[in-house]
């Protein structure tokens, strides 16, 4: 065996005359259009490999170290022996065999005194000029001897693939059956490509290490899991293919009604993801304060414009100077009165398959992506969902879900979960192309053993009437525990609603996961405040007991007035029982 080494700087060029070194310039003119042409480490692999046998080699292999293919950066300088790589890309011309050629994707440690080990120990690329099997590291390469022996294996180069002193793998380049091997020349030549490639390879390494970093990000700021609520039966599928900035949640509000969400970033990497993250926080924290939804779009759209250009945006119609744009659809399921209203902002409109198996795409109008160029105007659309009907959200890679979800559902038995995952695989037989989301919910209507509600006039006696409404109830739902609670928190609420607001006034009360919620709803648009009363104030320390003694109160604008809301642990639940 002839071996030499060489460092990267196109050794012998001042004595190859002018066609070889035109020929080398014409190679990297055809590397800058055919090779890098994407960014997936495989693909760049294969069109360096594909442009070297389209040339001047026979046979390229393209191997790369290990942590190259997760995305990492390994440390700079010379590779401590011995090396694991990969193969990424194998390639050769016409009329050679690759049927005995290791595929893509086999494993293998580089030995000691080969060139491959050799090129990375020092970062220097090999020429062997000549390959005889007698040559002591070639006996320990079988795959090469077989193609000296068979296919007339005579020369081989090693190149390095480095970029700033990083080391990424080695690029292999042999000579089968010709009457002349490589020389200083097609070293030179072999050393330029590898030099260009491994640029572009670097570039997917990077955006390798980037998707990775963002589908990480992505997964733990989507719910792993979503607790049980009276309102529904929920489940999805969530497949987080491409790294961008998809999303669902469900947000519990007063009554216990649901606010389901799934919304998408028309983008890709770390940005999209970190928008995702900006939006989805703001929509479930305005929805936990029962902001209404098409309120929350608007102010959410704001919110994405404002988040680029820092400075407020009141006013602003978008879109974004980066092009992102949020699609988002919200539905707020009451349970109570079986009602859904949508709003949507560029998303695809919820499908619904009813209890007799029709489905029906909901006629939604959309406002702008939120971000996106448009006034931020989102028309609500209210729609009455008989109990068991099936509400599904999804992103945009899904079209047309109604049929596919239809026979996933009669295949799974009900089983929504198995529904949601078939369904996906018939539509993506070979998996889909972009983030994909499908939420599915079964509603449930509330009946009169989880709900009771009375409407009172307006006059003192029926603060009176509330106590005793309140404590028959809870006596024949068994939760004798809550009604001295109960009936305190109803006769605080209704003493409001009598005292400032005219008309008369409704008093429910909701049995949810694990809260009884009791509910004042008057005419009166004026909303309480909490005071801390004086010692010898004749009065105003009603919100302060119902505050002490609920779990949690609030309010919420309804279209007759406010409702005051407060919320009592059921017996045998605790705090976390809620929060979870």
């Amino acid at each position: 065996m002839s071996q030499e080494g060489s460092s990267g700087d196109e050794p012998g060029s001042s004595a190859a005359g002018t066609a070889r070194p035109r020929e080398r310039l014409r190679l990297l003119e055809r590397a800058a259009t055919q090779v890098g042409t994407t960014l997936d480490l495989f693909r760049t692999a294969a069109e360096l490999a594909d442009l070297a046998v389209s040339d001047f080699a026979d046979l390229a292999v393209v191997e790369l170290l290990d942590p190259v293919l997760r995305g990492e950066a390994p440390e700079p300088g010379p590779v401590d022996e011995p090396a694991a790589v990969r193969r990424a890309a194998v390639a050769t011309s016409d009329g050679w065999d690759l049927g005995r050629v290791r595929g893509v994707g086999d494993a293998r440690v580089l030995r000691f005194g080969s060139p491959y080990a050799q090129a990375l120990t020092d970062l220097r690329p090999r020429l062997v000029r000549r390959l005889t099997p007698e040559d002591p590291w070639l006996r320990r390469e079988p795959e090469i001897i077989r193609f000296a022996e068979e296919e007339g294996a005579q020369s081989l180069i090693a190149v390095p693939l480095t970029v700033r002193g990083v080391p990424l793998g080695v690029a292999s380049f042999f000579r089968l059956g010709r009457a002349r091997g490589f020389d200083e020349e097609d070293l030179a030549q072999a050393v330029g490509l590898a030099s260009f490639g491994a640029v572009c390879l670097d570039n997917a390494r990077r955006y390798a290490r980037e998707k990775a970093l963002a589908r990480l990000v992505q997964r733990t700021l989507v719910p792993r899991r979503i607790p049980a609520r009276v309102a529904a039966e929920t489940a999805w599928t969530f497949l987080p293919v491409a790294a961008g900035g998809s999303w669902f949640d469900v947000v519990s509000v007063s009554g216990a009604r649901i606010v389901c969400v799934v919304g998408e970033v028309a983008g890709h990497g770390m940005t999209a993801v970190s928008l995702m993250g900006q939006v989805s926080t703001a929509v479930s924290t305005l929805a936990a304060v029962d902001m209404a939804v098409d309120e929350i779009l608007a102010r959410v759209h704001d919110l994405v414009v404002t988040a680029e250009t820092g400075r407020s945006t009141l006013s602003a119609d978008g879109p974004r100077a980066d092009g992102l744009g949020v699609g988002c659809v919200l539905a707020l399921y009451d349970p109570v009165n079986g009602s859904c209203t949508v709003a949507r902002a560029g998303g695809p409109a919820p499908t619904v398959v009813f209890p007799d198996g029709d489905t029906t795409v909901l006629d939604v109008p959309s406002g702008p992506p939120l971000g996106g160029q448009g006034a931020p105007s989102y028309p609500l659309s209210r729609f009455d969902l008989p109990d068991g009907s099936l509400l599904a959200l999804h992103t945009a890679s899904l079209t047309e879900p109604g049929p596919p979800l239809v026979r996933s559902l009669v295949a799974a038995g009900g089983d929504l979960h198995k529904a949601s995952d078939s369904t996906l695989a018939e539509m993506f037989p070979e998996g889909p192309s972009e983030d994909t989301v499908l939420f599915l919910a079964r509603t449930r209507v509330l009946g009169p053993d989880r709900t009771c509600s009375w409407t009172l006039a307006n006059r003192p006696e029926s603060v009176a009437d509330a106590r005793g409404l309140v404590s028959r109830q809870l006596t024949a739902w068994g939760l004798d525990e809550l009604v001295p609670g109960t009936q305190l928190l109803a006769s605080e609420l209704v003493t409001n609603g009598v005292r400032y607001s005219t008309g008369e006034v409704e008093l429910r009360i909701i049995m949810r996961e694990h809260t009884l919620a009791c509910e004042v709803t008057d005419c009166s648009n004026a909303a309480p405040t909490l005071r801390r009363a004086q010692d010898d104030d004749e009065g105003g320390r009603g919100l302060f007991l119902v505050s002490r003694l609920a779990l949690d109160w609030g309010v919420r604008p309804t279209a007759r007035g406010k409702t005051i809301w407060a919320e009592q642990l059921l017996p045998g639940h605790d705090k976390s029982d809620r929060d979870s």
